[in-house]
């Protein structure tokens, strides 16, 4: 794996330095920063593909829409024995 130095300015390394916990380091901060933009895009993408998926396949989106109308605050009955 590659490494990359990245520069900030004095300015940006006060800010960071200010928003991370104390325990942490400028970079294992800046690094978690950035997976989890990259987990958040990537989960975006995957809502988008799933609402087209449902937009073109109706029969999916009716058994989602029963899914969703489930009442699970109510409680479960017990199996009979």
């Amino acid at each position: 794996m590659s490494a990359t130095t990245i520069k900030l300015d004095a300015g940006l390394v006060k800010k960071v330095g200010s928003l991370k916990p104390k325990d942490a380091s400028i970079s294992g901060y800046v690094r978690g920063l950035i997976e989890r933009e990259y987990q958040a895009r990537e989960l975006k993408a995957a809502a988008r593909t799933y609402e087209q998926f449902l937009r073109e396949n109706p029969e999916e989106r009716k058994a989602m829409e029963v899914w969703e109308s489930a009442p699970l605050s109510n409680e479960i009955e017990p199996r009979q024995p």
